[in-house]
């Protein structure tokens, strides 16, 4: 594994873009003040990590404090309280909602070094060029703003983004096979009467209507105009549905973080859910059986990205201006690909990921030697193949992104009836 030698000294040129001038030279004012920054930053729990934090401070000098928050609280704070950050890493259906608020800033991506590497899912909205466009929030279709100052979202590469990209992955159910004891191929399988007491989805609202809606149109009871854009009908249809499996006792529980999810499946107490990739690591990092079952029907995706507070300017803009730059540069994504996840811009990753590491998370090659997590905990042994296979079968097979609805208060308000019920 090749080290890291992105350091300080990478950063000089940052100093002049920053107009730091003085009697001293530039560089030195840089090296000097930047120990002093500190970025506030929230998000969720996917990508808010320690270890990322400590690895800034090795690598940049100034200090990184994280808050990992749930979906739903990530989007109030987003929106309603712009003096609490200066980094918000949050999801793009996110930022559909956050962006017109004016509490984040356009980025300029002549100061991204790796722009032209992003994979082109957040540029285009295509993985190849001969790939469809799924439904729901895709991407780029909120990823792009007209200008400095844009409370729109364009179309077309503009060279101003709302988010600069950095995780994303192809949801699925998480599966026991262990106490299933069978093949699980379709959406359809999470209202299976066979599983009644021991099913689960996550109580995200704006998420977990999507797993619902994969589930209605796998089952043949509704075809969606959009999936991520439903009408009052389709609501209330996909509603009506899961309320009557909830009432007929199909869930065990509903949960919202990432360690609910982990210890449901851990335990037994249920067998298929929503779950994310993450979380299946930790389940098989017990040495519990545990698997991310691709469907016939496809996958639900997210991606995430950086955004800047509206409010953030000088010594700190720049900086968060190379961490942005060192965040796609390779470590981070190495990092994120070893729990499963994919890195905005794949080819710097692998120069921080081992063959047999690479081979497996992203070219779904058999495992040549054992293949671990971030802590070292073993996560497939020597032959297994990753769940779903390699980087362009599982993206290339998805069905729809997560998503703000045009009826999205109603959306919210059917969804906790259902809760409720």
């Amino acid at each position: 594994m090749k080290k890291n030698h992105y350091s300080r000294r990478t950063l000089l040129k940052g100093a002049a873009a920053a107009g730091l001038a003085s009697a001293f030279p530039a560089p030195m004012i840089w090296a000097q003040d930047i120990k002093d920054i500190t970025l506030r930053q929230f998000g969720t729990g996917v990508s808010n990590l320690n270890e990322v934090a400590q690895k800034v401070k090795e690598d940049l000098g100034f200090t990184l404090t994280m808050t990992a928050l749930d979906s739903d609280a990530v989007t109030q704070r987003a929106a309603t309280q712009p003096d609490s950050f200066d980094i918000a890493d949050i999801e793009y259906w996110i930022c559909k909602k956050v962006w017109p608020t004016g509490n984040l800033q356009a980025m300029d991506t002549s100061k991204i070094k790796n722009y032209d590497k992003i994979v082109g899912i957040f540029r285009s909205g295509k993985l190849t060029p001969e790939s469809t466009v799924a439904q729901g929030t895709a991407p780029h279709t909120v990823g792009f703003t007209s200008g400095p100052g844009g409370k729109d979202f364009v179309q077309e590469e503009s060279g101003w983004m709302t988010l600069i990209p950095t995780i994303y992955n192809a949801d699925t159910l998480g599966i026991r096979p262990d106490l299933i004891g069978r093949p699980i191929e379709s959406w359809t399988e999470l209202l299976n009467p066979e599983f009644k007491g021991k099913a689960s989805i996550l109580d995200i609202s704006s998420i977990g209507i999507m797993d619902a809606a994969m589930v209605c149109e796998a089952m043949g009871e509704i075809t969606y105009g959009d999936k991520g854009n439903m009408t009052r009908g389709e609501i209330d249809r996909t509603m009506a549905i899961f309320t009557e499996a909830k009432k007929a006792g199909q869930f065990r529980a509903f949960w919202k973080t990432f360690d609910e999810s982990v210890n449901l499946m851990a335990s037994g107490e249920v067998v298929i859910q929503s779950m994310w990739s993450p979380a299946i690591t930790a389940v098989k990092s017990r040495g519990i059986p545990c698997v991310y079952q691709p469907l016939k029907e496809g996958y639900r995706s997210w991606g995430g990205g950086i955004g800047l507070s509206a409010r953030l300017d000088g010594l700190a803009l720049e900086a968060a201006y190379e961490y942005i730059n060192w965040y796609l540069s390779g470590w981070v994504g190495g990092f994120l690909m070893r729990q499963g996840y994919y890195s905005a811009v794949p080819e710097t990753s692998k120069e921080f990921m081992s063959e047999n590491e690479w081979g497996y998370w992203f070219e779904g090659k058999p495992a040549a030697d054992t293949i671990t997590n971030p802590q070292g905990q073993a996560m497939a042994q020597a032959g297994e193949v990753r769940d779903g296979g390699s980087f362009e079968e599982r993206m290339g097979r998805v069905a729809c992104w997560n998503s703000v609805m045009d009826e999205n208060q109603y959306m919210v308000r059917k969804w906790n009836e259902f809760i409720a019920a």
